[in-house]
């Protein structure tokens, strides 16, 4: 549907979109003063003494995902995520009274690319954040350029851990905020002794697996892995994979495959009469973005542990799902990584306002302890290693391609990049 097509009339929509962008004003400082008055009690020379591309009206930021390529699948909802943020930024006055104006480059699914297209942003655009990446091994990629360079990246993706930088604010979940949490689920209310890990073939998965491996023979009592693969990204011919799990027949397969390689592997799995009724199955890496292209019908029944779920019951998050949907399309959907990103452009204002200026120093060091309390999935807050407190949890996928929750951790887990004895 788009938006010509919307009923302007459609008090609903009208009211929860409202009542969202009131939300996150509250939340932030300086919320209450127009944007004029704020641009003028911010001179430009003040606030940008590091010559980013910001003038007393406008601050450029840049987008970096894969808009095309085997990724797109994943990184689309985050793009989508990441402009109605800002766009519901702009209609609130901006940021210190600048209008955000956005530099969109694609990674293209490849890696060399999106180290490129960072040193482009950073050096050429000048742009003040960046909003982007999606698999570990962009984001490796780009690190060192945004170190050298001095640019700040706000990171929506789950990932292994094992990493802080200043110059990086990481939005999505870590090791022990996800897969810890979920194997733990996984033996205590499923049962599981017996695991066979699958990934795609670079550093994320790989390095999950290892931490999931020495969870699972460490600290679940009785447990073992009885299989482990990694299959390149892209990769469309499962059946082979397939039967060694058949031969196997573990409790659980434990599961890290990432981007359109997922369509293949689930409709395979299906075929070969593996199915929720049959086999227990747990994902890391499949969100409502993803199941879009599996379809539910291919993923009914299985697991998926994230923090966030289209479906979850909160105020904050009805909000939300209407905006995404009256924006863009009655059949959008919202994944983990896309609610991540959301987040993004909300907890850097927060953290430009908190500190009176866009310089990335300023900004990196007034970014702990900033909360939002709107966030959709409930209530985030940064912590000092700039990782966020989240809760866990764990969704039931369902043949209409959302997720039923069917456990969540009772506090925020504290996030710990660097968890003991599992590096």
């Amino acid at each position: 549907m788009s938006n010509d097509d919307r009923d302007p009339s459609s008090e609903p929509s009208l009211i929860n979109r409202r009542r969202l962008v009131q939300g996150m004003a509250a939340a932030l400082p300086l919320a209450g003063l127009p944007g004029w008055a704020q641009a003028q009690a911010f001179p430009t020379a003040k606030v940008n003494t590091t010559k980013l591309a910001i003038t007393d009206t406008e601050v450029t930021v840049g987008q970096l995902h894969s808009a095309t390529g085997t990724m797109a699948i994943s990184e689309t909802g985050s793009i989508q995520a990441e402009q109605l943020a800002i766009d519901q930024i702009n209609a609130m006055g901006g940021v210190l009274g600048r209008k955000i104006k956005v530099i969109k480059e694609d990674g293209a699914s490849d890696w060399p690319t999106f180290a490129e297209k960072s040193k482009k942003l950073l050096v050429n655009d000048k742009v003040a954040a960046v909003f982007g990446c999606w698999t570990s091994a962009s984001r490796k990629a780009v690190l060192p350029i945004f170190e050298k360079e001095n640019g700040m990246l706000y990171y929506p993706t789950f990932y292994e851990g094992l990493e802080q930088s200043k110059n990086v604010i990481y939005t999505g979940q870590e090791a022990t905020q996800q897969i810890l949490y979920g194997l733990d689920w996984a033996s205590k209310e499923k049962k599981a002794k017996t695991f066979f890990l699958v990934g795609s073939d670079y550093i994320w998965p790989r390095t999950s697996m290892k931490i999931g491996r020495k969870h699972i023979e460490a600290h679940l009592a009785g447990s073992k892995v009885v299989g482990e693969e990694y299959y390149p990204l892209g990769h469309t011919n499962f059946n082979s994979l397939i039967n060694k799990i058949k031969v196997a027949k573990p409790d659980c397969i434990f599961i890290a495959v990432v981007g359109g390689s997922n369509v293949a592997f689930y409709k395979q799995l299906k075929a070969a009469g593996v199915t929720a009724a049959k086999q227990f199955l747990l994902t890391i890496s499949v969100t409502e973005d993803e199941v879009l292209g599996i379809g539910g019908e291919n993923m009914n029944g299985f697991y998926a542990s994230m923090k966030y779920f289209q479906s979850l019951d909160n105020p904050n998050n009805k909000a939300f799902v209407t905006a995404f949907k009256a924006k863009y399309g009655k059949d959008a959907v919202i994944g983990d990584v896309t609610q991540a990103g959301y987040l993004g452009p909300w907890l850097w204002k927060a953290a430009v306002e908190k500190a009176g200026s866009f310089d990335v120093d300023k900004i990196a060091a007034a970014s702990a302890g900033i909360e939002l309390k709107t966030a959709p999935e409930g209530y985030v807050k940064i912590h000092e290693n700039h990782h966020l407190w989240s809760k866990a949890r764990i969704g039931q996928a369902q043949t209409n391609g959302q997720f039923k929750v069917v456990a969540e951790s009772t506090a925020l887990i504290e996030p710990n990049p660097f968890p003991k004895g599992y590096q």
